[in-house]
């Protein structure tokens, strides 16, 4: 449906909003209808047909918590109207637009808003009105990135939504999972898609060079400073920077990194001059939520400052037939390479891979896909050609002899204190800080034995 034969209907109680929405619709629609009291909405769908309704999350609550905007939004579904629900959100209620996508909304545009974004993602809405938002027909989002397990489709459906919005964006997941990737992806997918996207593997930078990697130095800042030089938040102005392995980067660091942030300005090392920076942030970590939410090893400030929305990568291991998907997708990319004739898997050769739980994730997989091509004999590969990372395996191994170790230490423990306290079951848990339904849990995982 085009744009100039739409009728539009905005709920929203801030009428500053229903104002400018409707100055910058008015020229563009045939109809525009704006409503303050979202009590009106029944009455309003009941008289009038409309193609869209803009529907705010928030209205007399003073805590935001979206469910206004959830309990409209069933209302509108009750009365049965066919008009597209872009819900508009405060810029740190991304979730609850996820949620709200998951619960059928077309789309979401966060406060304040760009104009032309905002237009934009009226026309798409009408232009896919009638499709399935949750409906992903390709195999992944790209040629690299692909997927057909629940896992990566929910993925996949996160970028898609998030991309055209400027919402800071930590990528969570093991090495190897593709985290590199997905911001990629989210980039050529955002309205800075033409502007620079500029990596930086923020862990591996020494405590010398963190400053003027990314904010850059003056001609003799330092000893090695022979001239002026950029660093990398102005090198992605406009654009995207995507700085890995954030969670690796030590406290006084992250000060400096907020402090960037907060102003949205950089000052050059050995100059006294700030300069302005528009930059969308994507960080990335190996580091999980819970360990970063330890204020020894991570300020908490920062962790908001930059996870306005969170995208958990699954593990391999976790995505089922994606295993030979991707194993496919690699074969055919090594032999053209190495202009080997068209190659195969064989039945044997796809057990061994979906029976490996791939400890280096889609990392290993290629490594391990690209090697079996090159030493592969014929055009079937079998399963003997497939000989997985030592290294990788030798981590495994490592994991499970201290999983084994823990288990033994944990059990001696118990049997210690229960020996120590002559079988009395509910001092030992006291001692042990365990219910007496846990301790006994731990007494039959072990399957040690007390006549008590």
């Amino acid at each position: 449906m085009q744009l100039k034969n739409a009728s539009i209907l905005v709920i929203d109680d801030d009428p500053d909003v229903l104002l400018a929405v409707r100055l910058l619709l008015k020229p563009q629609v045939k109809e525009v209808v704006t409503e303050k009291k979202p009590e009106n909405i029944p009455a309003l769908l009941s008289s009038k047909h409309f193609d869209l309704i803009l529907l705010d999350m928030n209205f007399k609550s003073a805590i935001n918590t979206g469910n206004e905007g959830f309990f409209w939004f069933s209302k509108i579904k009750e009365a049965k109207s066919d008009a597209s629900v872009i819900m508009i959100t405060a810029y740190g209620d991304i979730d609850l637009a996820i949620r709200a996508l998951k619960e059928g909304a077309a789309d979401f545009v966060v406060k304040p808003w760009h104009n032309e974004k905002l237009i934009e993602t009226i026309k798409e809405t009408l232009k896919s009105k009638g499709k399935n938002p949750l409906q992903i027909k390709e195999s992944g989002i790209s040629s690299e990135l692909i997927g057909e397990s629940e896992a990566m489709q929910e993925v996949f459906y996160i970028i898609n939504k998030i991309a055209p919005t400027d919402a800071n964006i930590l990528i969570l997941g093991e090495n190897g999972t593709g985290k590199d990737l997905i911001a990629k992806a989210i980039h050529s997918r955002s309205l800075r898609a033409q502007k620079p996207f500029v990596k930086v593997d923020v862990g591996s930078l020494t405590e010398s060079l963190f400053e003027s990697e990314l904010f850059g130095n003056k001609k003799g800042a330092f000893t090695d400073a022979r001239e002026d030089r950029m660093g990398r938040f102005e090198g992605a102005n406009g654009g995207t920077l995507f700085l890995d392995e954030i969670g690796n980067i030590f406290l006084h660091q992250q000060a400096k990194l907020l402090s960037v942030l907060q102003n949205r300005q950089v000052t050059r090392l050995g100059s006294n001059d700030p300069v302005p920076i528009d930059i969308r942030l994507i960080c990335a970590t190996n580091v999980s939520l819970k360990e970063l939410a330890n204020e020894t090893r991570f300020r908490k400030d920062l962790i908001y400052r930059i996870n306005t929305v969170e995208i958990t990568v699954p593990p391999l291991r976790k995505r089922g037939r994606d295993i030979v998907l991707l194993a496919n997708h690699f074969l055919k990319t090594y032999s053209n390479k190495y202009l080997k004739p068209e190659m195969e898997l064989e039945e044997r050769a796809i057990q061994k891979l979906c029976a490996y739980p791939f400890p280096g994730n889609v990392r290993e997989l290629q490594y391990t896909i690209e090697r079996a091509v090159i030493m592969a004999d014929g055009p079937v590969l079998q399963a003997r050609d497939l000989i997985f990372s030592p290294i990788e395996s030798q981590t495994l191994l490592e994991a499970d002899e201290k999983e084994v170790k823990l288990s033994e230490l944990e059990k001696n423990t118990i049997l210690k204190v229960i020996e120590k306290n002559n079988g009395n079951i509910s001092k030992a848990s006291k001692e042990l800080g365990l219910t007496r339904a846990a301790l006994y849990r731990r007494l039959s995982k072990y399957d040690i034995r007390y006549d008590i």
